[in-house]
Parts: C-alpha cells; structure tokens; sequence
C-alpha cells in the first residue's frame, strides 16, 4: 500500500460528467488513484458507481471532464482501447466462459496464435505457451490451483477471482478496477481475495474497488472516495474514519469535513 511521499498518480478523473438524456448520472466527480493504492469507491444504489467505472472501462465516455492515466489525458472510445492503455476491469460477473479451462480464459479474446506460419494462417493456438503464461501469472500472486487444466466452472469462487485478478495483471495493468469481488464469496474465500488485492498492489498495481462490504473496505483500501447522487462528496482515509462514519457518508447524513 501506498506510504510513501514519491507515490505517482496512475489514475486521476477531473469534473467528470454524465447525463443520460435528462437525468445526470455524474456531476463534477474528481479524484486520483496512485501506484500500488487501494481506493474504494463507495456509494449507494443509483450514486453513480457503475456509469463511473464503465466510463473508466471505455463503455462509456464522458460528456464533461477529463480521464488522465499517469499524468497523460486519454480518450477512452472502447473497452479494448481502454486495456491497451492498461486498464483493466474486473466485474462482478468476471467475463469468463465457464466451459473453458483456465488459460483459455485467461487469455479469451487475447490468444496467441502458433509461430508456425501456415498454422498461425489457419488461426491455430499456442496451447502451450498461454499455458506458461497462465501458470506464471497465477504464479506470481501465489495462487495455487489444484487442477489447472479444470474448467472454470468447477472453481470455487475465490478460485475464480484468483483467475480473472491474474488475467487482469497478467497484461501489464497500470490501473485495476474491482466490482463487488467479494460479494459471492464466503469468509475464507473473501479474505483469499483481500490477500491478492493487498498483493497486486504491492507490486505498483493501482486498484479501484467497489464494494458495499465495509469490513473488506476496512481491511484492504488505503483511502474511501463516497459518491452520493452522482457527485464525489468524500475522499477520506481509512485510518481516519470509522465504518459507522463510511455508513454515514454513503447515506447522505453525514458531510465530510
């Protein structure tokens, strides 16, 4: 987590706004994500959360504000535009084809294609080299899976998250955003997932995650940005605040200082 005085923003949002015809999603949202942070962003139903992190995502854009990725403004039209730039969304239902094994998964819609030239002009697959990659992603957040070769839906859900967590990284992600990753999830499984957030961060990755779970807020984010009504209305530390002062926040009863 992020400690130091020399951290850099790796994501900041300016006065961002959305309307969807007559009714204004986002009004004037600003804040700023810094390498290897964990943020949570906070709010109830209808305050703006999903538009926010679909326009971070590249599903929407923008009508008003600006988008910067480490300190460079960015115009984000598409959700592959948004990765090639290093942005990756983890959503809640986590985009996976359950028949398919893990490295498929992993690299769905990414697969690299055999070096071979007549097979790779027939759109065959390296098999074994997205399964080395596979391996070494997952390896790297310390994931241990007791059949890598087992189709995604026969994973626990922690198993899963730890899937879709390292597909995220595994393309070099500057920025991850987290929607609701624990809301399915039992105790154990929930607390396997903390550890791979507080993990991923820890190598400089800046995370975003979205949760209405204040305990796991509590325990993994290092700062609380609350919107209320589609407007930012905090953005506090979490070792200054407590969960019954977060509630507050979210619910409009409370102003922050």
């Amino acid at each position: 987590m992020v400690r130091t005085q020399l951290a850099q923003v790796a994501l900041e949002l300016r006065h961002i706004g959305k309307s969807f015809g007559a009714v204004q999603a986002l009004k004037d949202v600003s804040f700023s994500v810094q390498k290897g942070e964990v943020v949570a962003l906070l709010g109830d139903n209808g305050a703006g959360k999903t538009t926010l992190v679909r326009c971070i995502a590249g599903l929407h854009q923008p009508d008003q504000g600006q988008i910067l990725l480490n300190n460079q403004p960015v115009i984000l039209h598409s959700p592959q535009q948004a990765r090639q730039l290093g942005i990756e969304t983890v959503f809640q239902d986590l985009a996976m084809v359950p028949e398919f094994d893990i490295s498929a998964n992993m690299f769905l819609n990414r697969e690299i294609l055999s070096k071979n030239p007549l097979l790779r002009a027939l759109g065959w697959l390296d098999q074994a080299a997205m399964e080395r990659q596979a391996r070494k992603s997952l390896h790297r957040l310390n994931s241990r899976l007791p059949d890598f070769h087992a189709k995604v839906q026969s994973l626990s859900g922690g198993q899963r998250q730890a899937v879709a967590i390292a597909r995220a990284v595994n393309w070099g992600a500057d920025v991850v955003v987290m929607d609701e990753p624990t809301a399915a999830l039992g105790v154990e499984q929930s607390a396997q997932v903390n550890e791979l957030i507080k993990l991923i961060s820890s190598q400089g990755v800046a995370v975003l995650l979205i949760s209405h779970n204040m305990q796991h807020v509590q325990e993994t984010c290092d700062r609380a940005v609350v919107l209320y009504q589609g407007r930012s209305v905090a953005d506090v530390a979490l070792s200054d605040v407590s969960k019954e002062d977060l509630v507050a926040l979210i619910t409009g009863a409370a102003v922050a200082a």
